[in-house]
C-alpha cells in the first residue's frame, strides 16, 4: 500500500500601495472676466475678448500625502487660448497658467480643491488689425469641486495693463483630470 502526500500551498495576495507621484493632464473650458478686446465684423455683430475665456491644457503632478490619503497635492503648467470667429484675421488671447492646489478626496471619487493661480506669458494678439497687448498677473484663487475625471472650477484672478489698469480674469469653468499611472 503506498501512501502518497499532497502538499498545499496558500499564497496570500497583498496589493501593492499606490504610488504617492502621479502625472496629471488637466484640461479646463472656462467663462468670464473683463472685456480686453472687441472685433467688429463687416455684417455689424461684434464679438468680446474677455479676459477668462478660453480652453487650457495642462500637464503636471499630483502627490497624495502618505498617512493622509485623502489628501493631495496638484501642481500643473498649461497653455490657455482663446480665439475670434474672424475667418481672415487670427485674434487671440494666449497665457501660461501655473497652478497649485491642495485637494480633499471627500470620498474615492469627489473631490475639493482649492489653491493658488497665476498666468504668465498673457498676450492679445491683434494679427496686424491694432496694437497687441501685453498683461502681467499676480497670484490668485482657484477653487474646484470634481466628481471622478470632471469638475467645477471658479478662478479669481486679475490682470495689470502697462499703463496700470486692471481688469478681472476671474472664470468660471468645466474642468477634466486624469492621473497615470493608475492604482490597480
Amino acid at each position: 500500500m503506498a501512501l502518497s502526500g499532497f502538499t498545499y500551498s496558500f499564497a496570500q495576495t497583498t496589493e501593492s500601495p499606490a504610488k504617492p507621484f502621479k502625472f496629471l493632464v488637466t484640461g479646463a473650458l472656462e467663462s468670464g472676466g473683463d472685456k480686453v478686446g472687441e472685433v467688429m465684423f463687416t455684417n455689424g455683430d461684434t464679438q468680446a475678448i474677455k479676459a477668462g475665456n478660453g480652453v487650457t491644457l495642462s500637464v503636471g503632478a499630483q502627490y497624495q500625502i502618505p498617512q493622509a490619503e485623502k489628501f493631495l497635492l496638484r501642481g500643473t503648467v498649461g497653455f490657455k487660448y482663446v480665439t475670434t470667429a474672424a475667418d481672415n484675421a487670427h485674434i487671440r488671447l494666449t497665457r501660461f497658467p501655473l497652478q497649485l492646489t491642495g485637494n480633499f478626496m471627500a470620498t474615492e471619487k469627489l473631490r475639493f480643491g482649492a489653491g493658488v493661480v497665476t498666468h504668465q506669458g498673457i498676450s492679445l494678439n491683434t494679427d496686424g488689425l491694432g496694437e497687441n497687448e501685453q498683461f502681467e498677473s499676480g497670484a490668485g484663487a482657484v477653487f474646484e469641486i470634481a466628481y471622478s475625471a470632471v469638475g467645477l472650477s471658479y478662478t479669481v484672478l486679475n490682470y495689470q495693463h502697462k499703463n496700470k489698469h486692471t481688469v478681472s480674469a476671474n472664470a468660471i469653468g468645466i474642468t477634466f483630470s486624469l492621473t497615470f499611472p493608475k492604482n490597480k
